[in-house]
């Protein structure tokens, strides 16, 4: 591959700390120098960043790359190989806004992994969790009281049912996500937003079917994900031992407290609500309980976040991209501004700190020497948050430019 130089910028390298001046030498995919007198060698390839930031490849730890909207009449209607396709649309719309690394909460199968990891399609890294492990009636229950079983992930041989009831269908099911392929362990210990059915304050599943799953995703050394909306749901998983807290709409006072305690991570998803209500406004949400509870929730989320912010519990970027476009994660970003994190905390949240939570500290999330060369580059100042996606002019990915809105501008 042989080495690239990026030279005239100024590096943001994901700890936190204002961005410098320096330059970003990469070979064979890697970083091997970050400085202000790096030596260039002849057929080197030179980056000309002058009036741009260089920052790592930023990490979307709560993403649904198969899911492209929640259309209801889509979903019935639109035949089941379909959200393959789109996912591979969505795949590329990721790169694009500047995010090499997702997590995938449910609906992303092991073939899609390996088609990235192999090239056949272009996108982010993925580690997936398969689908989302459910009580009956819980948040992933897609039966209705019709009769109709509208999941929002389809299930086939590699998106394997999620749903349990006690501590034994619990081990199995967590067993079947790890034989499928899972990276992570995703559980729903609330009720939903998306789920007409449910509640999203109501806790779901006991100490005893929790106490299982962490088990088994700790004898396999994979992290748990859990959805988990209502204090008590919340308070549940952390106790079970969960690694992150995904969405965390009604936190308290105790909830926060048990989580600095445990050293539990959040990944907000502010921009799920929200995105729900544009749903609704676009004519793509035919289900009122749905709007109903994303109305409710909306400030009171900020307001939680806003507390855990301010308490001091870890952060990372995270969107729910799906339930919206694929493509404006970024709209994450300033929202974390609101509620309280410093710009270049934001940016360390959807960096470094995305890639801690993940257990990937060793590999991206900072422009250091010997991580892998994943690097944007973006106009602007880092503290203002204005159109993202829309100072992103370079995606680069194991040291190969994967998007330059020179070229590829008119695709997005």
């Amino acid at each position: 591959m042989g080495r690239t130089l990026f030279t005239g910028g100024r590096v943001f390298d994901g700890t936190g700390t204002a961005p410098e001046a320096a330059d970003v030498l990469v070979e064979d995919g890697v970083i091997v120098g970050v400085g202000t007198e790096l030596a260039i060698g002849d057929g080197d390839r030179v980056v000309d960043a002058t009036g741009r930031i260089v920052l790592p490849g930023l990490i979307d730890t709560h993403v649904h790359l198969t899911l492209s909207d929640i259309n209801l009449v889509n979903r019935v209607s639109n035949p089941f190989s379909l959200h393959f396709f789109q996912a591979v649309v969505n795949c590329r719309k990721t790169l694009e806004t500047g995010i090499t690394t997702v997590r995938d909460a449910a609906g992303a199968d092991l073939g899609l992994k390996q088609a990235l990891a192999r090239g056949l399609i272009e996108g982010p890294r993925t580690l997936i969790a398969v689908n989302m492990i459910s009580q009956t009636g819980g948040h992933n229950d897609g039966n209705l009281s019709c009769g109709v079983d509208l999941a929002l992930f389809a299930q086939h041989p590699g998106v394997p049912s999620g749903i349990a009831d006690g501590p034994d269908e619990m081990r199995r099911t967590v067993r079947t996500m790890l034989r499928a392929g899972a990276d992570v362990i995703k559980v729903a210990t609330t009720g939903g937003v998306l789920s007409p059915s449910d509640d999203p304050r109501h806790a779901h599943f006991r100490p005893d079917e929790l106490a299982v799953l962490v088990a088994e995703a700790n004898a396999a050394h994979v992290h748990v994900m859990a959805h988990a909306q209502g204090v008590e749901g919340i308070k549940n998983a952390v106790r079970a031992g969960v690694r992150s807290i995904e969405h965390g709409i009604f936190l308290d006072d105790e909830a926060i407290e048990l989580m600095l305690a445990h050293g539990t991570w959040l990944v907000p998803t502010l921009i799920a609500p929200t995105s729900v209500i544009e749903a609704a406004q676009r004519g793509e949400l035919h289900e009122p309980a749905v709007l109903d509870k994303a109305l409710e929730v909306a400030s009171v989320h900020r307001d939680a976040v806003a507390k855990a912010i301010e308490a001091g519990v870890d952060i990372a970027l995270g969107t729910d991209t799906g339930i919206g476009p694929h493509g404006d994660n970024l709209r994450e970003l300033p929202l974390l501004a609101e509620c309280g994190l410093p710009a270049y905390e934001v940016w360390a949240a959807a960096t470094s700190r995305a890639a801690e939570l993940l257990g990937l500290s060793d590999r991206i999330g900072r422009v250091a020497p010997g991580l892998t060369a994943d690097l944007v580059l973006l106009e602007g100042e880092l503290t203002d948050l204005s159109d993202l996606r829309g100072r992103v002019t370079e995606t680069w990915q194991a040291g190969r430019r994967v998007y330059n809105r020179r070229e590829d501008g008119n695709r997005s």
